[in-house]
């Protein structure tokens, strides 16, 4: 009795099964086909291309001058023209501005500063990072100190560094790089944090000791976070870059406007403005390159 009902209860089942075959392999019921063509694979919410979509931003945005301008929906003093701001580049680049300096220089100049400082925040605040995340007496030691000097504007304590390092490069460089260091240092903090429990134990239980966990378990977890930072903190440089240079500079970006804004050359300072946020952007977009060889999980586990 109990075999022939099993057998009276499979046959429904296989029947049902052998249906289900047979309906899934019709082009009709199959979910990769629509009318003859493959569905699109799913993408994560905000995933695909935009080059397209920024070009379009940038065009707009660039009309929109042009046209407030030839309108003369404003001065001049308060915006000038795009031509007037392609002219001011041209007399930058053969040293035609207050100064007598080529566009070069003044370029260098502040992208030694920038990055010089950048480089030197980012070899000493991802230690500090990854440091307080793992260890409970460095985080209780280094967290008040950093959270206090974290929301404070560089101009706030630009007089008392000019005080400690005088007027030469340290003090721009200082200030630049105090801006750096603290998004470094709280997103290495986070990312060390991230590494799950289950991942540490299972590291433990394969006999790996502190050094090797820092190593191939947190510091991997950590690193898109400290991407992240690094982007932030890049921008938090040059943002810091005009107020740097306003101790006794002699050349760079932010000397050249702060310079062109006294002589009401508001030109030079448009000019000045663009190449800062086009440096920026160029050196985040090979961050963002950067970002996709050394972390491509990102987003997808």
């Amino acid at each position: 009795m109990t075999a022939s009902r099993d057998s009276f209860d499979s046959a429904p089942l296989a029947q049902q099964s052998a249906a289900a075959m047979d309906s899934s392999s019709t082009p009709a019921a199959s979910p990769l086909k629509k009318k003859g063509r493959p569905v699109r694979a799913w993408r994560m919410p905000g995933e695909g291309p935009t080059a397209a979509l920024s070009v379009a931003s940038v065009a707009a945005l660039a009309a929109l001058w042009w046209i407030a301008t030839h309108l003369q929906w404003l001065p001049p003093l308060f915006l000038p023209t795009p031509e007037a701001v392609w002219a001011a580049f041209i007399d930058a680049c053969h040293g035609r501005i207050q100064g007598g300096l080529p566009l070069s220089q003044h370029l260098a100049w502040s992208a030694l500063r920038v990055f010089g400082a950048f480089a030197l925040a980012t070899v000493t605040a991802v230690p500090v990072g990854i440091l307080m995340g793992v260890s409970r007496v460095a985080r209780g030691l280094l967290d008040p100190p950093l959270e206090f000097y974290r929301p404070l504007p560089p101009l706030a304590y630009l007089p008392l560094v000019v005080i400690w390092f005088g007027i030469d490069e340290t003090a721009k460089i200082v200030v630049i790089y105090l801006a750096c260091f603290a998004p470094i240092a709280m997103a290495a903090r986070a990312g060390a944090r991230s590494a799950t429990v289950e991942q540490i134990h299972a590291a433990y239980s394969l006999g790996g000791k502190f050094s090797q966990i820092v190593r191939y378990v947190v510091l991997p977890a950590a690193l898109p976070e400290i991407l992240t930072g690094l982007r932030i903190a890049i921008g938090f440089g040059w943002t810091t870059l005009v107020a740097a240079e306003m101790v006794a500079a002699t050349a760079g970006l932010g000397q050249m406007v702060l310079n062109a804004s006294s002589f009401l050359r508001t030109d030079v300072v448009v000019m000045g403005i663009v190449l800062i946020g086009l440096i920026a952007w160029i050196f985040d977009l090979g961050m963002r390159a950067l970002e996709r060889r050394l972390v491509p999980w990102k987003g997808r586990v």
